[in-house]
């Protein structure tokens, strides 16, 4: 008997679980080709639909990848994308996404005032000085039409993921911006929801992307109105008001605005939710200027969404620890403070600003975008390019890791060069043509 033979299952959900089992025992291996859609329903006696349904499961969730002709496989686990440091690399990183340690405010003397009374079970979540601070953080860019709820959790990932979950059931269908945001992907994927990509231009999200994902039966849209991640594109006025009026006829759908780089962004906040939408959530986290590891974000939505998130975030085991938010608003409320994140935003504008002049000197057209890295076209696909950088001392990162669809952002690379001076900026762009002529394997392709 193979172990073909061994699927058993008269719904999709107990034909994916007997996959599912088959494989975490070892009687399924990666590459191991599953029966066609019709063998195993004649097999199992079930409709075609049924296992079509099972395989879509497995697939969403990533233990099976459909080839086409090829057939539906075991997949063979790949690691997952995240930002961060390369570990154990000797190559300059400029692919890490990360904020500039140096930019970031040294918390010492804020800790110092941190003591006080304890917290105990069945208090407010949120701690007030900090509620109020941040209702006024808030408010500034939401429309004054909406009634406001404040949240906090422990990350924007963390308020996306319970976001999500608080509205969505496995299978249902989210819009993404394409090329997206690394956490948001990985949050979609690992949700088991359908993500559906929405084109990203120089203004942001595109109307038609959104018209077709909202036609689709989209059930939530992520949108980064501005720094957007990777490209660095934020919405332009007449962008934002389209899209506001795309959202019209669909105000249950839920839409989270994700403003990663608040403090830190150089162009004004535009949104996309209109005075009548219902259901939507605005989420700022205060990593990029605070530190990584603060890990604390403030969502604010209308009371539904706030009341069913609550629900998620139980005192005494998901809530944020009050002395982080306590910190946090001792830290954003101090004058000091922020004006050394006003200094840093001035910094990574410059820092972008800079290489991308270097490398559209030398026939590489970039544009500086908002947010910490660069996003850089490119005549080849960035994962050609990558290690002919690595033999020349980079590290980068392939527009590839942030691509939904085929060919959205492939031919790119995304570089964060803020720790970089004049001298290593140039040297810099002077590789990437280096690197990109040798992928062409002519040296002739590129005219300087």
């Amino acid at each position: 008997m193979t172990s073909h033979d061994d699927i058993a299952g008269s719904s999709a959900s107990e034909i994916a679980e007997s996959i599912r089992e088959l494989r975490d025992r070892g009687m399924l291996r990666p590459g191991d080709v599953l029966p066609s859609v019709r063998a195993l329903a004649e097999r199992l006696s079930v409709n075609r639909n049924t296992v079509v349904a099972a395989y879509r499961h497995l697939a969403q969730a990533g233990f099976v990848t459909s080839r086409g002709r090829g057939g539906t496989r075991i997949a063979d686990p790949d690691p997952i994308a995240q930002e961060g440091y390369a570990p154990d690399t000797v190559l300059r990183d400029v692919g890490t996404g990360n904020p500039d340690p140096e930019l970031i405010p040294d918390p010492s003397r804020a800790l110092a005032s941190m003591a006080g009374r304890p917290v105990l079970y069945g208090e407010p979540i949120i701690d007030r000085d900090l509620e109020q601070w941040a209702h006024a953080w808030m408010r500034e860019a939401v429309d004054h039409a909406h009634e406001l709820r404040l949240t906090v959790t422990s990350g924007a990932s963390d308020a996306i993921e319970r976001l999500l979950a608080q509205a969505l059931t496995r299978d249902d269908a989210v819009a993404l911006e394409d090329p997206c945001f690394l956490s948001s992907m990985n949050i979609v994927r690992q949700g088991g929801y359908r993500p559906v990509a929405i084109p990203v231009d120089a203004e942001g999200m595109t109307v038609a992307g959104l018209r077709a994902a909202l036609a689709s039966g989209v059930r939530a849209v992520v949108c980064t109105p501005r720094a957007q991640n990777p490209t660095g594109a934020s919405l332009s006025e007449e962008r934002a008001r389209d899209l506001r009026a795309e959202l019209a006829a669909h105000p249950y759908v839920l839409v989270i605005e994700d403003d990663h780089f608040s403090m830190l962004s150089s162009q004004p906040y535009r949104s996309v939710i209109g005075p009548g939408h219902r259901r939507w959530a605005l989420v700022r986290s205060v990593s990029k200027f605070l530190g990584p590891d603060m890990c604390l974000a403030v969502t604010a939505s209308d009371p539904v969404t706030a009341e069913r998130l609550a629900m998620r975030l139980s005192p005494g085991t998901t809530w944020v620890s009050h002395l982080l938010q306590r910190l946090v608003h001792a830290l954003a409320t101090d004058e000091d403070v922020v004006s050394g994140i006003r200094r840093a935003a001035a910094h990574y504008a410059d820092r972008n600003a800079r290489v991308a002049r270097s490398l559209t000197a030398l026939g590489l057209p970039t544009t500086a975008g908002d947010g910490l890295s660069l996003w850089v076209p490119l005549p080849v696909a960035g994962s050609a390019v990558v290690p002919h950088l690595m033999r020349r001392g980079w590290l980068a990162r392939a527009g590839d890791d942030f691509v939904l669809s085929d060919g959205a952002g492939a031919r790119h690379l995304r570089l964060t060069v803020h720790d970089l001076d004049d001298a290593d900026g140039d040297r810099l762009a002077s590789d990437v043509l280096a690197a990109v002529r040798s992928a062409h394997g002519s040296h002739g392709m590129i005219d300087r």
